[in-house]
C-alpha cells in the first residue's frame, strides 16, 4: 500500500512538473518566469490601450515611456476586449523582493504590481514579450509572480581591445534590458587602448587612446601578421554621460573598470613617469595581445596621486557605488628590480610583491572607500591578502570566488571556462577567428545554460555570499558590432536564464527547443547578425546500426533545414527536410549525414555532421 502511494504521488509530482513546463513553454519568455498560472480565457489588446501608473509621488518617466512603447508594439486589428488599460501599481509594502514584480492578465485588463520602480519595469519586459508571442493580439489570461535569483545580473563589454561606437553601446544596453540584466561592466582601459577621457591628464586622449596597429592572426600563431593601420577611439566625458544616462533610463547600472596596477601600457605610453625605475619609458599601446610586464609602479607615490586623480573624474561621471579596478594579470618582473618599489616592500613591512600588489589595492580600496564607493576586483586580487571590503569577480575557473565567500566577501560568478562569450560556441572550422585556440576549448549555448553560480560543493552558511553572475565580451578577436553580436546571441539567453530563474523552474528542452528558437525568429527579422544554432535532433557523433530514423527541427523558427548524405556541404540544392525520415546503411559502410540551418535573412548554422556507421555490425 505504501509502494502504490508512493507511485500515485510521484505520478501526480510528476504530472504538475509537466504541466507547469508546458504552460511555461507556451508563453516562450526569456528568462523563464518562476511562477506561472495559465487560466482560461484570453484578453484581446488594443494599440490605443491607456496605461495607469498608480503609488508614485511623481509618475517615473521611464515607466511611462515604456509602456507606451510596449502598448504601441500591439498590431492593429478589429476586435478588442473592454477595460482597454495596463494598470502599473506601486505598493512599497507589498511582500516583493528587489526587481520582483506580479503581472495579471484577465477580463479586467491587464495589471503589473511591485513594491519597486525596477520591478514595474520587468514585468513590463514580460508583458512586452507576451504580446511580441500573441497570434491576433490575444493576451492569455495569466497570473505571473516573478523575482530573480540573483541581485548583480551583469554583461561587460571590452572597449580597450576595440572601441565601438556610441549607437552599439545603446543597443547592448537595450538588449540588457529586455532579459533582466542590470549591471553593464564597461571595460575601459587596456594595454590596447585608454578609452575615457580625463581633463586632469589629456594626453590619455590624445596619446593613450591610439596604436601603431593591430595583430590580423592568432596570438598562438607561429608567425604575427599586423594590419599596420593606427587605431584610436575614446569617449568624451559628455560621451560616457550620455550612456550613463541611457543605462539609467533602463534600470541598468553602469560599472566602469579602470585596470590598475597591470593592463596599462597605454596609460604610461601617455605617461611613464608611472612606470617603474627613474627613467623609464618610452612606452607603446600594444598591438597584440597578451599579459606585458609593464605595470605602474607601486613604490611612486606619483602613482596614486595620477590614479586617484583618475578616479577622482570617473566617480563624477559613474553614480555606480561600484567601481571596478581591475587587479588581474599584473606580472611582478618590473617592481622586483625597481628600487622604488623594493624600498616600499621594506618600508611597509611586506613579505614579496605578492604582498605589494595587495598593498596597492587595498590602498586604491581606501582611497575609493573614503568616496563611498566599493571595489569590484578580478580573483587575483586575493594574492596577497584581499581587500577588506572588496567584492571578487571569480573569473578562473570557481576556485578563487569560492575562496573569496569563504572569507565573507560578496562574490560574482564569471568563470572563463562557461561565461566568456568572446570563446567560439563550437570547435568548426566554419567558426571566425576567436580567442579559443586548441582542438577542444569552446563554450557553447548548453555550456552557458548548465552553469550553476551556487556552486554545490560551497558550504551552505556561505551560499549568501554569491550575489551574481556574469558573462564577459572580451574583443581582441571582435572589432567589429556585427562579430560582437554573433559572439552575444543567444548565448545571452542563456546568462539571463541562469540569472533570474531559480534552478527548479529551469528545462533545457523548452528553453532550446521553443523559447530560443521563437525569439531567434524575431531576431532575425532585424536583420542583424548573430549566430544561427546547429540543427535539433542530430549530433556531431558517431551513430552505429544498420537503419537510422532522424527528426529534425531547425534551430530557429522559420528557417529551413538542408541535408545531404553524400559527405558534401549541404546547400539549398540539397534535401530540404520535411518530414522524419530513414537512412539504411549496407553492411561495412559508412555514410555522412550532413546537415544545415538556413534562416528566412539568408544566415546559416555550421553544418552537423552524423557519422552513420554499420561497421561494427559487419564485425
Amino acid at each position: 500500500m505504501n509502494k502504490l502511494k508512493l507511485a500515485i504521488a510521484s505520478l501526480f509530482v510528476f504530472a504538475i512538473v509537466n504541466i507547469v513546463q508546458a504552460q511555461n513553454a507556451s508563453l516562450t519568455i526569456i528568462p523563464q518566469p518562476n511562477q506561472v498560472t495559465l487560466k482560461p480565457g484570453t484578453f484581446k489588446l488594443s494599440p490605443n490601450a491607456l496605461s495607469y501608473i498608480k503609488g508614485f509621488k511623481n509618475k517615473p518617466i521611464s515607466i511611462d515611456q515604456f509602456a507606451r512603447q510596449v502598448i504601441s508594439q500591439v498590431k492593429k486589428g478589429n476586435t478588442v476586449d473592454k477595460n482597454q488599460k495596463v494598470t502599473l501599481t506601486l505598493q512599497t509594502n507589498a511582500p516583493i523582493i528587489q526587481d520582483g514584480y506580479q503581472l495579471n492578465i484577465n477580463a479586467n485588463g491587464i495589471q503589473i504590481l511591485s513594491s519597486n520602480e525596477r520591478g514595474i519595469f520587468y514585468g513590463l519586459q514580460t508583458l512586452a514579450q507576451l504580446i511580441a508571442g500573441a497570434k491576433d493580439n490575444a493576451l492569455p489570461f495569466v497570473e505571473i509572480k516573478d523575482e530573480p535569483r540573483y541581485k548583480y545580473r551583469g554583461l561587460m563589454l571590452d572597449v580597450g581591445r576595440h572601441f565601438f561606437p556610441m549607437e552599439f553601446i545603446k543597443s547592448y544596453i537595450d538588449v540588457m534590458a529586455a532579459y533582466k540584466l542590470n549591471y553593464f561592466h564597461w571595460h575601459l582601459t587596456e594595454d590596447q587602448g585608454w578609452r575615457i577621457e580625463i581633463k586632469k591628464y589629456p594626453k590619455l586622449a590624445s596619446i593613450a587612446s591610439g596604436r601603431e596597429g593591430t595583430l590580423l592572426n592568432h596570438l598562438k600563431d607561429k608567425e604575427h601578421l599586423y594590419d599596420n593601420v593606427p587605431y584610436k577611439g575614446y569617449y568624451t566625458q559628455e560621451e560616457v554621460k550620455e550612456i550613463v544616462r541611457y543605462a539609467d533610463s533602463k534600470y541598468i547600472t553602469v560599472i566602469p573598470e579602470i585596470e590598475l596596477p597591470g593592463h596599462s601600457l597605454a596609460a604610461l605610453s601617455a605617461y611613464p613617469e608611472f612606470g617603474c625605475g627613474d627613467n623609464p619609458g618610452p612606452y607603446k599601446a600594444e598591438m597584440k595581445w597578451g599579459v606585458f610586464e609593464d605595470v605602474y609602479c607601486a613604490g611612486k607615490e606619483s602613482t596614486f596621486t595620477f590614479l586617484q586623480d583618475v578616479l577622482d573624474e570617473v566617480l563624477v561621471l559613474f553614480p555606480s557605488v561600484y567601481i571596478h579596478i581591475g587587479g588581474d594579470e599584473s606580472p611582478k618582473a618590473r617592481w622586483k628590480v625597481c628600487k622604488h618599489c623594493q624600498k616600499r616592500i621594506k618600508d611597509n613591512q611586506l613579505k614579496d610583491e605578492h604582498e605589494l600588489q595587495s598593498y596597492f589595492v587595498q590602498r586604491i580600496e581606501k582611497y575609493l572607500n573614503g568616496k563611498g564607493r566599493k571595489i569590484i576586483g578580478w580573483d587575483e586580487i586575493l594574492e596577497g591578502g584581499l581587500a577588506p571590503n572588496a567584492t571578487v569577480m571569480g573569473w578562473r575557473g570557481v576556485k578563487g570566488g569560492m575562496a573569496a565567500a569563504r572569507q565573507n566577501h560578496d562574490v560574482i560568478m564569471v568563470p572563463s571556462s562557461h561565461l566568456y562569450l568572446d570563446h567560439r560556441e563550437a570547435v568548426s572550422t566554419e567558426e571566425p577567428l576567436t580567442i579559443s585556440y586548441g582542438p577542444t576549448r569552446h563554450s557553447s549555448l548548453k555550456n552557458v545554460y548548465f552553469f550553476n553560480p551556487s556552486i554545490d560543493t560551497l558550504e551552505a552558511d556561505k551560499q549568501k555570499y554569491i550575489i551574481g553572475v556574469q558573462a564577459n565580451l572580451w574583443t581582441e578577436y571582435i572589432k567589429t558590432p556585427a562579430k560582437a553580436r554573433y559572439h552575444l546571441f543567444p548565448r545571452i539567453y542563456g546568462l539571463a536564464e541562469i540569472a533570474w530563474t531559480k534552478l527548479e523552474n529551469k528545462d533545457w528542452e523548452s528553453f532550446s527547443k521553443i523559447r530560443v528558437p521563437k525569439h531567434l525568429q524575431a531576431y532575425d527579422k532585424t536583420g542583424e547578425m548573430y549566430r544561427v544554432p546547429e540543427v535539433i535532433g542530430v549530433e556531431n557523433k558517431v551513430y552505429t546500426g544498420k537503419e537510422f530514423e532522424f527528426t529534425l527541427q531547425p534551430s530557429v523558427n522559420g528557417a529551413k533545414v538542408y541535408y545531404s548524405l553524400s559527405g558534401y556541404t549541404p546547400t539549398e540544392m540539397d534535401n530540404l527536410y520535411t518530414k522524419t525520415f530513414k537512412v539504411t546503411v549496407p553492411v561495412g559502410e559508412e555514410r555522412q549525414l550532413k546537415c544545415v540551418v538556413i534562416t528566412p535573412s539568408g544566415k546559416r548554422s555550421i553544418v552537423t555532421t552524423a557519422v552513420l556507421s554499420n561497421k561494427a555490425t559487419s564485425k
